[in-house]
């Protein structure tokens, strides 16, 4: 198949190497005689019928953006199926500029518009997405990771570093609300190899999380450094926690502004401000004082420029994009899988009852994870072995042996 002109677009929030697939695809395209379009602002302007905001991408433009931050074409978060008159506005104004093929980068809810436009077009309308996301939370096969995922926590890393030597120095600890919804894998992914003191992450917890249940490891991990000798830390939580809480516990929540696809805007809901509030007037109570300082990790990330993991995915995501569709390939997720091009068709990608991509989620039974928490310093089973630990902790807490148990002897058998 000969395609004369293919679009390109970005959904959803920033990511690292989105420029390299941009460049990838376009370099292709022209190669081979086809007009590379890249459309500003993702659905933004072709959902309102706009056909003007769009312009043919050029070798000299792109050959060199592939290790740039942020996104040349701009994005944003605009689902063309919230409405009828916004996907047939979106397919008329793709119609009217005649484009043959489609390829969207972005996440899990990208793929309801990606794939609506192939399906109402009946592939007149050639349409591929390619995984991007740094929540590396779309069910891709296997432990494949969303383009975006490994900068994003190389840069998180990095961060935390810098706030683990400033805790050692200074003597305090740090609360860091880490970006990523609704699952907890960036979060878990800069704790793990950064060494965090503690990560919390919602997959952790079967049943609705509350504010006393994150209060309670906090309270739990500071205590427990301070039987160890040491007063400073750094605590990660996943901002994806407060997602599973009790709207009536965080009234916040009742009135807080939600995204496009009606996602609770979490970066608004304070988390690290109420832990450390509560848990600071739990100690001092006790006339333990500590000095904590709540800190968010997140947009910082997403604009960063990409690690040469991600520059590299890129190329191969952008370059089996377009051969999938000069291939008359269609309707289809790009993956590389082992170093080979995989499409996985939207189908098996997409949730039956939302039409947005399946989610992945941390899996707790797996021997990674039980790593990661080997690594946390927790209270947990180990603590509850001989009365001499039991002693040693309660004394760290300015508590009664029975009142630590009171209060900690839920994870004495966790």
């Amino acid at each position: 198949m000969a395609l004369k002109r293919v679009g390109i677009l970005v959904g959803g929030g920033p990511a690292p190497g989105t420029n390299g697939v941009i460049s990838a695809i376009a370099i292709e395209a022209i190669k081979g005689g086809c007009t590379a379009i890249g459309f500003h602002d993702g659905f933004e302007w072709l959902a309102q019928r706009y056909t003007d905001e769009q312009h043919e991408l050029t070798i000299d433009e792109v050959a060199r953006i592939h290790l740039q931050g942020g996104v040349m074409l701009g994005t944003s978060r605009t689902d063309v199926t919230s409405q009828p008159q916004s996907l047939e506005n979106t397919i008329a104004a793709l119609k009217k500029l005649g484009m043959e093929a489609l390829v969207t980068i972005g996440g899990d809810d990208l793929v309801r518009s990606s794939a609506a436009i192939e399906r109402e077009t009946h592939g007149s309308i050639k349409v591929v997405q390619v995984p991007k996301s740094i929540d590396n939370d779309l069910m891709l096969p296997g432990s494949v990771p969303t383009l975006g995922y490994e900068t994003a926590r190389h840069v998180g890393v990095e961060l935390v570093k810098r706030l683990m030597e400033d805790a050692r120095t200074t003597g305090r600890w740090y609360l860091a609300v880490t970006m990523g919804r609704p699952t907890g894998h960036l979060t878990l992914g800069i704790g793990k190899a950064a060494s965090a003191t503690c990560t919390i992450i919602p997959e952790e917890f079967d049943k609705k999380i509350s504010l006393a249940d994150i209060v309670d490891i906090v309270e739990g991990t500071i205590i427990k450094r301070r039987a160890m000798g040491r007063h400073y830390g750094v605590i990660l939580l996943s901002e994806a926690l407060v997602e599973h809480f009790d709207a009536d516990e965080v009234a916040e929540l009742q009135d807080v502004d939600r995204d496009a696809q009606g996602n609770i805007r979490v970066a608004e809901i304070d988390l690290g401000r109420k832990v450390k509030n509560e848990v600071q007037l739990r100690l001092e109570r006790r006339n333990i004082k500590v000095t904590v300082v709540d800190k968010s990790i997140g947009y910082e990330l997403r604009c960063a420029s990409p690690i040469p993991y991600d520059a590299e995915y890129a190329r191969d995501l952008g370059y089996a994009a377009f051969n999938y569709l000069l291939r008359d390939g269609s309707n289809s997720m790009i993956t590389i899988q082992g170093g080979e091009f995989q499409p996985v068709p939207f189908s098996q990608v997409m949730d039956p009852e939302t039409g947005c991509g399946r989610q992945r989620f941390v899996d707790v039974e797996t021997e990674s994870y039980r790593v990661a928490r080997d690594y946390m310093v927790r209270i947990g089973v180990r603590d509850f072995l001989d009365e001499a630990s039991i002693t040693k902790l309660a004394e760290a807490g300015g508590l009664t042996r029975s009142e630590f148990i009171s209060r900690f002897g839920k994870y004495s058998h966790s």
